[in-house]
């Protein structure tokens, strides 16, 4: 697929079908989050791939919107180290959502959907995720074949529309 395509086509996928991602293709997508831009080059994330049946279910606990993550075919979990002061958490923010936007570009590229979600249960997610002390995880990224229909070009997509959202030189 192409960039352009990759970005009309990437929507939130919550339902999967029971194919396997291949191992080069995961690595694909981590290349791009590990590529990601971020403030100062700081690249703040780790990357913890779940592929276990078992562990994906209790990955899918951490929040009440991430049941999907239960159904993934993998979840990347994105982790780091909790920011010293308020200037580091907000360029964390930034750039785990510049990672998790990448990540979720390069599956489409692929053919495979995602769907993001928060974590809420942090103790929980330490626990199922082996994270180190200092350390969360703020979000978390499914990614399977879905389930309903492949990945194509979206032509209306439920966004507003151009003229409510762009402003030339002034709103």
């Amino acid at each position: 697929m192409e960039t352009w395509d990759a970005i009309r086509a990437r929507r939130n996928v919550r339902q999967y079908d029971d194919r396997p991602l291949a191992r080069a293709d995961l690595e694909r997508i981590l290349e791009a989050g590990r590529r990601a831009p971020s403030s100062t080059n700081w690249q703040p994330w780790h990357f913890v791939v779940v592929t276990d049946r078992e562990q994906l279910r209790e990955l899918a606990g951490v929040w009440r919107g991430a049941g999907h993550v239960a159904l993934s075919a993998a979840t990347i979990a994105l982790v780091g180290a909790r920011p010293q002061d308020e200037l580091h958490a907000s360029w964390l923010q930034y750039d785990f959502g510049q990672a998790t936007a990448y990540l979720m570009l390069a599956a489409a590229d692929l053919g495979i959907g995602s769907g993001h979600a928060s974590v809420g249960d942090q103790a929980e997610a330490r626990r199922v995720l082996g994270l180190p002390e200092g350390h969360f995880c703020p979000y978390l990224v499914a990614l399977g074949y879905p389930a309903d229909r492949p990945l194509r070009p979206i032509v209306h997509p439920d966004r507003r529309s151009f003229d409510d959202v762009v402003h030339w030189d002034r709103w």
